[in-house]
């Protein structure tokens, strides 16, 4: 394979051909990839380093050529991609090597770096050019010596001979080249201007050349020095980038303030508005486009005179963000299948994807996309296996992932059928419930199919099935099956005929109650399905007719209307539950008795339910994608043993649940797998027995399934003393849902393994000082990151370190600004911190003149810096304050000069020294109290003594001195002055000790003689009238300009005669102006006008002709 490009294959000569850009504080590329130039068939490298230290998210980069070809690994062999991390410098660098470039691969390309919510980009260039001819001579023949004569030290190879020959040849070809050469230079200077491909044909037709294709050909080979630009100091970038929204700026700089310039969009020239904003700032023209939008993307251009620069705005749309996630979902073969999804904004491109394979519109006979406004839907008609999977819905902004699970039709038992005890011309109900409302079924006896008759009916309502069986007759008895279609389950029960015999007995007999189970120490249980309905026929026998009582618990039962009542016939005696229940199960007792005695039966009803919902459920732990449930069994089992348990969950706030097993679980403690990190879950439990499944137990408390983070990173020791070791490190590479609590720091001595808490409350920030440690000794450190999931790997100090103090010699760190005068004003706060170094701790004393410090300035010291605090700076805290820190026998000093400023006193000995004229002559002496600071000036002002206001004269005066002009004669003036400093002016004036007054002088008003000027003059037409084209039926005007004084008389004529008082013709006069307007003028009214103007001194007159043409 060739070799990559010298100018790309290391990053040292990258940097040596393109000096890297200064970094932009707010980009991602640390150093941007760099245009290139190579030649066709060799290979090329592009180089481009991305800050990591934004993410935990790894940084994504597409290359692209030209605006939106988006280069990958379908674009060709030749384009590979490679990248790699530094993990200490967090950098990660991103390559595009291309092998062997041809032609086709020049141009502009772009790199797309994004990291979390913000995107940066860059363009560079490749220019490829083609191979240099190569030389078919053998270089070492030309090295051979010719001719006899040669020394005996010389060798075989003569280079000189060489050197002499290749002048010789690179004279002849230059030579022979321009003697081929058709064209003359001046042809190929003009074809170096050119800027539009047309003026190459203009151009070839002028001078006649015939070969235009070779000419352009060797026109690209000829390498053209880039004019330096005489307008353009900055020209405009090649590209920019802006988010659909926002504003962009496209600034240049010229190199005269003055230059005219005009912008350009798509060769259209722009006009200042509110959307287009010109800026001028010195030598810069900037211009601001607010609110860009699509519209906005085009080709700009800015032009001064005859030089141009272009530039490419490209608008990004805003990411459209998943507002409402996928939903699990859980079905069966067949189910239609909705998974709905809502984005940011409506009308936004979506990517569906199943198992990380996008689902295309060559799939559209079974996946049908629909958009609804923000919502998008993925709608699956009939659901089969091969549907499983996680779907995800994609955008350029998010993305939702949710989970599909297709299993095949699983029928359940919500109630099961229950043998029946019935006697001759009764009603036989068998009644069966399932979980499908659409399952059809048959029922059978014996294995026989039964068919529909008078006697027998067949029902299917909802998920309920009946068989009904009237006047039940002996061959009825059997087993009665219910098999549902289609599935490999079936529901049986027994129908038992109670067959009544009857005997001849004698008028009078004692009571009997003819059951198998009759007697007083015979029992019978009779298991009933609550819901059901359950009939007790007790045949009786006696004469005369016994009296029948039945016993609930030792309770007598008398209810004849009700769900639960006694039927009483002619020896037989019933006892009916309409809808059993759980609190009709008892032991019932019937009780017969006549004169010639009593008989009793007992029966015990047994009314099986589903059971109660489980109880107490919680969650144990956790993980990153699994969670253990722990429950407690349902308080009643519904009198039959609990089979198992079913689990279902869902996402919180979600409300569709999902199935996590399908067939019952013994246990009580189960693990959920297959969760999401970071997700929200609610589980719940349903018990189930041999009649069916129970409620839903409550919902547990809302679960996140969350995993310990990983190792803390960059673990170093900062500082160590006697008895304390200073540890930093840096945040988990990964951290997950869970977040970070806080980090636990351990220590243990060389050589053992039994590690030490150091923190008994977790230190949620990057460092911690262990405290209390021997003296002397060999210790490990080691951190470990907390979060709500446990505790992370720990990272671990590679060398054990040694508790000792280090001791380092002290220096005082002076801040710059205190290196001179400190100036605060009085009352105002000093606060300042003075940085140091030392170990161990050093004592630092303070003082002023040799002197300790008074009460009111404190100062703080800690192990790093010191603190000099005034809370109410006054003047006699001016002065120098010394600073001494001392370690044992080294010490370190420096000096503070503090000066406490205010306002100055007034000046002194305000007096007008000398009056001449309209100026007066101030003195003063400085002030007394000039405030602790240098006096910086004066203000003055003066005040006429009769009114008392003050006007300013001077600020600022820097002399004690000044002169007052301006004054008005007549007038008496006193004068006031204040000092200033840098605190402000004094707060009271000095006034004048005398006052100035200007004395009145005698004037006499000598007005000069005026002599009015004679402007009479005759009529003189400034603007003659014209001759004029008008259209008939087309109101049209004829003006012409008049001059006089006095005003003269106009008259209008037509033909030399003058116009009257015809309404067609209005004339108008104003300031010396004159029309006549002709309204709808016909071809009659065409001829000579004119306008006479007359007054006492003469006359004038113009004239002009009409012309009224009549339209064909």
């Amino acid at each position: 394979m060739p070799e990559p490009s010298k100018a790309d294959t290391k990053d040292d000569s990258l940097d040596d051909i393109h000096p890297p850009e200064p970094r932009d504080p707010d980009g991602l590329f640390l150093s941007k990839p760099q245009s290139v130039a190579v030649e066709s068939g060799k290979d090329v490298l592009v180089v481009a380093r991305v800050d990591g230290a934004r993410g935990p998210p790894k940084p994504s980069v597409r290359w692209y050529k030209g605006k939106w070809l988006e280069l990958s690994g379908k674009s060709g062999a030749r384009f590979q991609f490679r990248e790699s991390l530094d993990k200490e410098s967090k950098v990660y660098t991103y390559e595009l090597h291309i092998t062997k470039v041809a032609l086709g691969d020049r141009g502009d390309y772009r790199c797309e770096v994004t990291a979390k919510d913000k995107k940066d980009s860059c363009s560079f260039n490749i220019d490829v050019e083609a191979p240099p001819p190569s030389d078919s001579d053998n270089v070492l023949q030309a090295f051979k010596r010719t001719g006899e004569a040669k020394s005996d030290m010389a060798g075989e190879l003569d280079f000189s001979g060489l050197l002499k020959k290749r002048e010789v040849q690179v004279e002849e070809k230059k030579k022979k080249k321009d003697e081929d050469d058709p064209f003359p230079p001046e042809i190929w200077e003009l074809l170096k201007g050119v800027t539009k491909k047309s003026e190459y044909e203009r151009i070839a037709f002028q001078y006649g050349i015939t070969d235009l294709r070779g000419m352009l050909k060797r026109l690209k080979k000829i390498k053209v020095e880039p004019k330096k630009s005489e307008a353009f100091i900055r020209k405009l970038d090649p590209a920019y980038q802006v988010d659909k929204g926002n504003k962009i700026k496209l600034s240049v700089e010229l190199s005269d303030p003055d230059l005219p310039l005009k912008w350009f969009k798509n060769g259209q020239q722009l006009k200042p508005s509110s959307k287009y904003v010109f800026e001028n700032v010195g030598l810069k023209r900037i211009l601001t486009i607010h609110k860009c939008s699509l519209a906005d993307d085009a080709a700009y251009e800015c032009r001064v005179n005859e030089e141009k620069c272009f530039t490419e705005v490209f608008v990004k749309e805003p990411p459209v963000t998943i507002a409402k996630g996928l939903d699990d979902q859980q079905v069966v073969v067949g189910d239609r299948v909705v998974l709905e999804a809502e984005v940011s904004e409506e009308g936004a491109q979506v990517m569906w994807m199943k198992d990380g394979v996008e689902l295309t519109r060559e799939e559209t006979f079974k996946y049908r996309f629909k958009k609804d406004g923000k919502k998008h839907y993925l709608i699956i008609n009939e659901a089969t296996k091969e549907d499983t999977g996680r779907y995800k819905i994609m955008t350029n902004g998010g993305e939702s992932e949710a989970e599909l699970i297709v299993e095949e039709k699983q029928l359940e038992v919500l109630q099961a059928m229950a043998d029946l005890t019935v006697q001759a011309r009764d009603q036989a109900v068998f009644k069966c419930e399932v979980s499908d409302e659409k399952v059809t079924g048959r029922w059978y006896r014996n294995g026989v199919e039964v068919r529909p008759s008078k006697r027998i009916h067949i029902s299917h309502t909802g998920r309920i099935h009946k068989l009904v069986i009237d006047d039940v007759r002996p061959e009825d008895e059997g087993d009665y099956t219910f098999i549902p279609d289609g599935y490999a389950l079936s529901l049986s029960a027994k129908l038992n005929f109670l067959e009544i015999k009857v005997e001849y007995v004698p008028k009078q007999e004692p009571p009997k109650i003819h059951l198998d189970c009759s007697g007083k120490a015979a029992e019978n249980t009779i298991v009933v399905v609550a819901g059901n309905k359950l009939r007790l026929d007790v045949p009786i026998s006696g004469e005369p007719a016994p009296t029948v009582t039945w016993m609930k618990d030792n309770e007598e039962f008398s209810v004849r209307e009700g769900r639960a009542r006694l039927e009483e016939q002619k020896d037989l005696s019933s006892f009916v539950i309409e809808s059993a229940e759980r609190g009709d199960e008892a032991r019932y007792t019937i009780r017969v008795t006549n004169p010639l005695g009593e008989d009793t039966a007992t029966l015990i009803v047994k009314v099986v339910d589903v059971p109660d919902p489980p109880e107490a459920l919680r969650v144990t732990s956790v993980g990153e994608d699994w969670a253990v449930l722990d429950w407690e069994p349902p308080k009643y089992d519904g009198g039959q043993p609990i089979t198992g348990y079913l689990l279902e969950r869902r996402k919180h706030g979600s409300a569709r649940w999902v199935k996590l097993n399908f067939e019952p679980f013994p246990g009580r403690t189960f693990e959920c797998q297959r969760l999401m990190e970071g997700v929200l879950y609610e589980t719940r439990v349903f018990a189930v027995n041999a009649i069916g499944l129970s409620q839903p137990s409550h919902s547990s408390r809302p679960f996140m399934p969350i995993a310990p983070t990983s190792e803390p990173t960059h673990l170093v020791l900062e500082d160590v003393t006697d008895t304390t070791a200073t540890l930093k490190w840096r945040p988990p590479e990964r951290v997950g849902a869970g977040g970070i609590d806080g980090y636990l720091v351990e220590y243990c001595r060389e050589g053992s393994d039994e590690w030490v808490p150091a923190n008994t409350e977790l230190v949620e920030r990057c460092g911690f000082t262990v405290r209390g440690l021997p003296t002397g000794e060999k210790l490990l450190f080691r951190v470990t990151s907390v979060n709500i999931a446990g505790k992370s790997p720990p990272a671990t100090l590679v060398q054990p370190v040694t508790i000792r103090e280090i001791v380092e010699r002290p220096k005082i760190r002076l801040p710059r600004q205190l290196r001179q005068t400190f100036i605060r004003k009085v009352g105002e706060q000093v606060n300042l911190v003075i940085p140091f170094q030392g170990k161990p701790r050093p004592q630092v004393t303070w003082t002023k003149g040799g002197q300790a410090l008074g009460e009111d300035i404190h100062i703080r010291n800690s192990d790093a810096d010191t603190v000099f605090f005034i809370r109410a700076a006054a003047r006699h805290h001016s002065g120098q304050y010394e600073m001494r820190l001392q370690i044992e026998n080294m010490e370190d000093t420096a000096s503070l000069h503090l000066r406490i400023v205010e306002r100055p006193g007034p000046p002194r000995a305000v007096q007008v020294k000398e009056v001449w004229g309209f100026n007066a002559a101030l003195e003063w002496e400085p002030p007394q109290d000039d405030g602790n600071a240098e006096v910086t000036g004066y203000t003055v002002q003066k005040a006429d003594t009769r009114t008392m206001e003050w006007f300013t004269v001077y600020e600022h005066n820097r002399v004690p001195r000044c002169t007052v002009s301006e004054l008005v004669m007549g007038n008496e003036y006193v004068f006031r002055v204040f000092s200033e400093n840098l605190c402000g002016t004094s707060l009271t004036p000095a006034l004048s000790a005398n006052t100035a007054r200007v004395p009145k002088a005698g004037l006499r008003l000598q007005p000069p003689q005026f002599q009015e000027r004679d402007l009479r003059c005759a009529p003189q037409f400034l603007t003659p009238l014209v001759n004029r084209s008008a259209v008939a039926g087309y109101t049209t005007a004829l003006n012409c300009a008049v001059r006089g004084d006095p005003k003269p008389r106009v008259v209008w004529l037509k033909n030399q005669v003058a116009i009257g008082e015809d309404p067609r013709f209005l004339a108008r006069h104003s300031q010396g102006v004159l029309t006549l307007q002709i309204r709808k003028p016909g071809p009659f009214d065409g001829g000579t006008y004119g306008c006479r103007a007359t007054n006492e001194l003469g006359e004038a007159l113009t004239e002009c002709q009409l012309e009224i043409r009549v339209p064909q």
